[in-house]
């Protein structure tokens, strides 16, 4: 705690010491006094609770007393005056009944029950008095009621009494609880001074050594060099406010041919790595002109083996060999749809299209091994998506799990759309993925590792992300049962990469 605030005032400037150095000062002052008064009204308030409590018990001692004066009164002469004055000092009852203590925890368990007994009563007796105001004064019921009326009185009035004596003695044993405390407030306000007188010395001592000192210091290290006295370590010091700095511009001063060195050294390692980013440049060149020749000759390639292709399938067909005219067109369609597509984004009947021909190429390989359904629930003609999106994916369900399968197995492409989202979902029932593996490729597709995952499935994943901002793609596989890849492709909205 104290290093924090040690490192917090050397971070400061020297008019922040000074203007939190007088706030503290001041919040010193402020927290003796808050202090003070605090004490003060805790022993004013305890005896405060304890006249307020024996103010109120008297009160309705007193208010029963005249209510039932009142009463009397009223009973024998019926006027408006002493109605007014019936009324008034039931009035006058009710209210200080409601102000009498009634808080368990505060009063107590012998208290509360007094209290209630008063509370009780007073219903009671209200009720019964109200009844016999309304019968006729000379009937005999009328007389047997108005005895209960002045017995129940003095009920009330000795239930007060000795509500006010338990009060009493109540408030006496709060006193005398208190006393052991009231004696020793005195020694708490001399306690707490003299921490506070503490920490105003710490305050001024803090004040003095992050000042005083380091131009104490500065000063003796100026008289040496004044002497031309350059030896010596560094001065040091922990500020980092004006002082901190006006020491550490003195040793630069100090080590300033020092410093003309360093600086023709590295301006000799920068002239070395010019050099070495020069020699680079120019091997990136070299590279570029040989991939620029490279490009040339795979679009001399391309048209040479469309032709072949375009023959042999003639031929093929003058041979009355179907089904290998028919691998070799759709070996064509592949290469040119692959080789000539240069549009980013294409309509999905095109990628249907180059799929047809794929799986019967493959099926054409393995036979029965390979078995392909598709449900195609949207209009493929007015659906975009990528270029080369979903043939890659087709590939490597059939490479990596329906041809490592003995047996084989079936390969199922569903397309639907929901809202503005179409989601094209292949699925295999091939060797499937353990999950640990399933985990890396996750990891991989994440972090754009394509050397880990293929080329075709991470550049599928990369091109889906920079292309539509609410675009995903998702992997799901088990071992044994198969491998599903589902691509979220929003229309009509494209992003250019």
């Amino acid at each position: 705690m104290y290093q924090s605030v040690r490192n917090l005032w050397l971070s400061i400037t020297l008019k922040q010491k000074l203007a939190l150095y007088t706030v503290m000062v001041i919040l010193i002052m402020v927290f003796s006094g808050a202090f003070n008064i605090h004490v003060m009204n805790y022993a004013l308030g305890g005896f405060n609770e304890i006249l307020n409590d024996n103010s109120r018990c008297h009160d309705f001692e007193e208010a029963i007393a005249l209510e039932a004066r009142a009463f009397e009164n009223y009973v024998r002469d019926r006027s408006v005056e002493n109605h007014e004055d019936y009324v008034l000092a039931c009035v006058r009852s009710e209210r200080c009944l409601r102000s009498l203590p009634f808080d368990y925890a505060r009063i107590g368990e012998e208290r509360y029950a007094r209290t209630w007994n008063v509370k009780n009563g007073y219903e009671q007796y209200s009720s019964i008095k109200e009844e016999l105001l309304g019968k006729p004064s000379r009937s005999q019921e009328y007389v047997s009621g108005l005895y209960r009326v002045y017995g129940m009185q003095d009920y009330l009035q000795t239930y007060a009494r000795r509500l006010v004596q338990v009060t009493l003695n109540a408030g006496n044993e709060n006193y005398q609880n208190r006393v052991p405390t009231f004696r020793n407030i005195p020694w708490l306000i001399f306690g707490v001074s003299a921490l506070l007188l503490v920490v105003a010395v710490c305050l001024t001592r803090l004040l003095t050594n992050t000042l005083l000192k380091p131009v104490v210091k500065l000063a003796r290290c100026s008289r040496k060099i004044a002497n031309n006295d350059f030896s010596g370590e560094d001065l040091i010091v922990d500020n980092k406010d004006e002082v901190g700095e006006l020491v550490r511009a003195f040793n630069k001063m100090k080590h300033a041919t020092e410093g003309y060195i360093n600086t023709l050294k590295q301006n000799n390692e920068m002239a070395q790595l010019l050099h070495q980013e020069e020699v680079e440049r120019i091997e990136m060149e070299r590279q570029l002109n040989f991939a620029r020749l490279e490009l040339l000759k795979s679009q001399i390639n391309p048209h040479f083996l469309f032709n072949t292709l375009n023959m042999i399938g003639c031929m093929a067909k003058l041979e009355e060999a179907g089904t290998t005219e028919k691998m070799i067109y759709s070996m064509g369609n592949l290469f040119r749809y692959n080789l000539k597509t240069s549009d980013q984004f294409v309509a999905l009947e095109q990628e249907l299209k180059v799929v047809q021909d794929y799986i019967y190429i493959q099926q054409m390989r393995f036979g029965a091994r390979i078995q392909y359904s598709s449900s195609i629930e949207v209009d493929a003609s007015q659906v975009i998506i990528p270029s080369f999106t979903l043939q890659p994916v087709v590939e490597n369900a059939i490479v990596h799990g329906l041809s490592k399968k003995e047996q084989g197995g079936r390969l199922h492409l569903r397309i639907w759309q929901k809202g503005r989202i179409v989601t094209i979902s292949v699925t295999d029932t091939g060797v499937g993925m353990e999950p640990e593996a399933l985990e890396q490729l996750k990891q991989a597709l994440d972090s754009r590792r394509t050397a880990k995952i293929g080329i075709g499935l991470g550049n599928i994943y990369k091109r889906i992300h920079i292309m539509y901002e609410d675009g995903d793609m998702k992997l799901y596989s088990r071992i044994g049962c198969g491998t599903a890849v589902q691509m979220m492709i929003p229309q009509g909205e494209k992003y250019d990469e």
